[in-house]
C-alpha cells in the first residue's frame, strides 16, 4: 500500500482510547502496531516480581535493557510477550495499573525503552501509542496525533474493563484516579505528556473504536493533515 516506511505517533491522556485506537489502525494498514504501554507496563511487573522499588534506577535500568518483547496478533486483540512468557493478562492487575506511572519514571527505564522502539521503526512501518511519541520518541514521525475525551468518558471506559476482569468500582472513583494520573503524567520531570505542535487532535468523546482508527487512516491514506 505505500512505498516507503513511516511512523504514526499517537499521544493521549489515560483512558482516550491510544491502545485500541493503534491496534485498528495497525490492522487496517496492515502495518506493525508496538503497543509502548503494554511494554511499560511489563516492566512495572517484572519490577513488582522482583521487589525492586519505584527510585532504584539502576536495577529498573538494567531490567528494561534486557527484556525481550514479542508481539502476536490473536484475532482481533494482541498479546504480548516478555522473554517468551504470555504477560497479556498479568499486565492490566490493579497493582501494576497503580505503579506503572512511577516506575516509568526512572530516566534509564525510559532511555532503553526508546532504544527498542526506535529500533523496531527502523525496519517497518509503525504505529505507536504514548505519552510522548511524538514529542520525544519520534519527534519526526511523519504522522503524529493527540487524542483526547473527557475525563467521565474515559472513566465509563475505564470502568467496562474492570467489570470485565470483576473489579468493583464507582464511576466517581475512576473519575478522581484519571485526574490524578493526568496531572501526575503532565507534571513529571522526565517526557512529560504534552501535545505536539504538529499533532492532529481528535477528541473521541462519543467515539467507537472502530470511528477512532478511520479519521487517523484516512488522514495516513491522504499523506497529508486535514482538519477532524
Amino acid at each position: 500500500m505505500f512505498s516507503e516506511k513511516f511512523v504514526i505517533a499517537i499521544d493521549g491522556p489515560a483512558g482516550s482510547g491510544k491502545s485500541t485506537t493503534a491496534s485498528a489502525v495497525a490492522r487496517k494498514l496492515d502495518i506493525v502496531h508496538l503497543d509502548t504501554g503494554a511494554m511499560y507496563r511489563a516492566l512495572t511487573l517484572l519490577a513488582i516480581e522482583k521487589g525492586i522499588a519505584t527510585d532504584n534506577n539502576s536495577a529498573l535500568g538494567k531490567i528494561a535493557q534486557n527484556m525481550v518483547f514479542a508481539f502476536k496478533r490473536d484475532g482481533s486483540s494482541q498479546q504480548i510477550s516478555v522473554d517468551s512468557r504470555n504477560v497479556t493478562s498479568d499486565i492490566r492487575s490493579e497493582k501494576v495499573t497503580s505503579l506503572v506511572a512511577k516506575y516509568c519514571q526512572s530516566p534509564s527505564v525510559r532511555e532503553a525503552m526508546v532504544a527498542k522502539q526506535r529500533d523496531v521503526a527502523k525496519d517497518a512501518s509503525v504505529v505507536l501509542e504514548g505519552r510522548d511519541i511524538g514529542t520525544v520518541v519520534f519527534p519526526d514521525a511523519k504522522f503524529k496525533f493527540f487524542i483526547t475525551a473527557s475525563i467521565e468518558e474515559r472513566a465509563k471506559r475505564r470502568m467496562a474493563d474492570f467489570k470485565k476482569m470483576g473489579r468493583d468500582v464507582t464511576l466517581d472513583e475512576l473519575m478522581k484516579e484519571i485526574a490524578d494520573r493526568d496531572r501526575e503524567d503532565s507534571t513529571r520531570a522526565v517526557s512529560p505528556l504534552r501535545k505536539a505542535s504538529d499533532a492532529v487532535e481528535i477528541d473521541t468523546t462519543g467515539l467507537t473504536p472502530e470511528q477512532q482508527a478511520d479519521k487517523i487512516v484516512k488522514i495516513v491514506k491522504q499523506g497529508q493533515f486535514r482538519s477532524v
